[in-house]
């Protein structure tokens, strides 16, 4: 997990439990019955949202996508400068065998190599991009609906433990119980909505957006090494997906 994840969910949760270790005994916040409903009862609704093979083929796109590291924009205008200084000197098939830090550079570079024409390379690496795109956004879509439906089973929890306070008024020892799960229903299914879920689902569109911005920049620069152009055109050119403030200017 990447290290703001990690860091925000450490510290939304570290900050809950403190909260609840200073009110008091913080067993009392813990409730299996309301944790059945509102975790297991959401992975279940969800799983009507989804065919069975998609719902577990989910937690696979969001564990990669979580441990995936981006490339930066700076490392990518490096090695393509280098990669087209290379290509000004000894042709295309120079390229064969380099190692690169990028799985989508180095398949790009394949194409090159295996003499595909420009529009064949782009086409290709295009659909490879859009496909990764939508791998990530139905990762996030899992965890938008997780979130979606978690405080609503926080809810439907909630009327369960009224009704049965309701319906044993005259027994005073199942109003405590029935109570709780009618409260911490509500906090789980918000909990899980607001501390796991929704952010979760952001950072796996954020994911998708920063890949696709390395693989564009990657698909342009392979078309101008296959142009033949000069490797400080492709480092200006490459410039224009840095920050303004972060861009270096070719000598």
């Amino acid at each position: 997990m990447d290290l703001a994840s990690l860091i925000g969910i450490l510290g939304a949760f570290g900050l809950v439990i403190m909260a609840m270790v200073l009110g008091g005994d913080i067993m009392m916040f813990v409730n299996i019955p309301s944790l059945l409903i509102v975790v297991g009862g959401s992975l279940f609704v969800v799983l009507m949202k989804f065919e069975i093979g998609a719902f577990f083929g989910s937690f696979g796109i969001i564990a990669k996508a979580f441990m995936f590291k981006v490339s930066k924009p700076e490392e990518i205008i490096e090695e393509t400068v280098e990669l087209a200084g290379l290509a000004r000197k000894g042709g295309l098939l120079s390229l064969e065998g380099k190692e690169v830090s990028n799985d989508f550079l180095a398949k790009g570079i394949q194409l090159l190599v295996d003499g595909h024409d420009p529009e064949v390379v782009k086409a290709l690496l295009s659909k490879d991009m859009k496909m990764a795109q939508e791998r990530h956004k139905y990762g996030a879509t899992f965890f938008t609906h997780m979130g979606d439906v978690g405080p609503a089973m926080g809810m439907i929890g909630t009327l369960i433990g009224l009704v049965a306070m309701l319906a044993n008024m005259d027994d005073p020892k199942s109003i405590g119980p029935a109570m709780a799960v009618a409260l911490l229903t509500t906090l789980y299914g918000a909990m899980m909505a607001t501390m796991i879920m929704i952010p979760f689902a952001d950072k796996l569109l954020l994911r998708a957006e920063q890949e696709g911005l390395i693989q564009s920049m990657i698909i342009d620069a392979l078309i101008a090494i296959q142009g033949g152009q000069n490797p400080r055109v492709i480092e200006a050119m490459l410039q224009n997906y840095v920050k303004e403030k972060q861009r270096v200017i070719p000598e």
